[in-house]
């Protein structure tokens, strides 16, 4: 071998590795992976907000959906659902998310449910071309709750507590504990609902292939089984988890070892250790504790869309 043959196999063999570490090359607006199609698992687990501080995390879930977008070899994305639902706004931006997904790319999108998967979760779950869900799932939920008014006048009064909120404009203090909700506050706050509401349901329509007179009946706020939910049509049917991967992997062709996963996870805190500590030293259940933590992502006094 000549020397400059050995200069071009050293080349080629830096290149090789070059691309090999990297993962990818390149190519348009659209990013090419060198290890052939693929196939994206993205968890939704937890409450659906901007961060639940554990499982959850919006910005994540978003660069997530992205990175598959543009990348050109991905030909699929199969949504995990575990979450019982959350804001609006975010669950919204997730959905619009995964259309632009459908719209760019022309993939699908499949929808697995776990445990739950209801209200904002399963708004989310509209965005795919066909959802399965577990035969113990939870899903439904189907519609909007907005805060709660507290009117604590007359216990002020008994206690002889005197306290007054100087505004400009009459409805500022609107839900404030220092003054009774008004019918006029009242028409506010509903008028808000009903838009919230009128866009869940147009979600469904438009996802499900359903006529809002048909959703309408299933959208006041119960819970289904799968069982139910699937006489319903607001799934496509019942399965495990490993069932949906292996359809949305026969459907496009790619071979099982290679799906990637997406899945956020915030790292322990010394707030997680203490608790994990006193779990372990009281024998405390993981079910137990999950109780705290979903409080504990909703804290008092913030106005937001739980549509759950």
């Amino acid at each position: 071998m000549t020397q400059s043959q050995k200069g071009t196999v050293i080349f080629v063999i830096l290149l090789f590795a070059a691309l090999f570490l990297a993962g990818t090359t390149t190519s348009a607006d659209r990013t090419v992976s060198i290890f052939g199609d693929s196939l994206a698992v993205i968890n939704i687990v937890g409450t659906i907000s901007t961060d639940d501080g554990y499982t959850y995390n919006q910005q994540y879930l978003l660069d997530a959906i992205d990175q598959c977008t543009y990348e050109r070899n991905n030909q699929g994305i199969l949504l995990y659902i575990d979450s019982p639902g959350g804001t609006v706004y975010e669950a919204d931006e997730v959905y619009r998310r995964l259309l632009n997904y459908k719209a760019v790319t022309g993939n699908p999108v499949y929808a697995s449910i776990g445990h739950y998967g209801a209200s904002a979760a399963y708004y989310i779950a509209c965005a795919a071309d066909k959802i399965y869900a577990n035969r113990n799932s939870t899903t439904g939920a189907i519609g909007v709750i907005m805060g709660s008014s507290i009117d604590l006048t007359e216990l002020f009064d008994k206690l002889g507590v005197k306290m007054e909120t100087f505004t400009a404009g009459s409805n500022k203090n609107m839900l404030g504990i220092d003054e009774p909700v008004t019918d006029e506050q009242r028409a506010i706050m509903q008028s808000i609902l009903d838009e919230a509401y009128e866009q869940f349901i147009n979600v469904i329509a438009d996802g499900r292939q359903m006529t809002l007179e048909k959703i309408i009946p299933l959208a006041d706020g119960r819970i289904y089984s799968a069982k139910q939910a699937e006489q319903h049509q607001l799934i496509d049917g019942i399965e495990d988890f490993e069932d949906t991967l292996a359809r949305l992997l026969q459907k496009t062709h790619v071979d099982n070892r290679q799906v990637r996963y997406y899945g956020y996870e915030a790292d322990d805190s010394l707030w997680d250790y203490l608790l994990g500590t006193a779990r372990s030293a009281i024998g405390l259940k993981e079910s137990q504790l999950s109780v705290f933590n979903q409080s504990a992502a909703l804290p008092s006094g913030v106005l937001a869309y739980y549509p759950y």
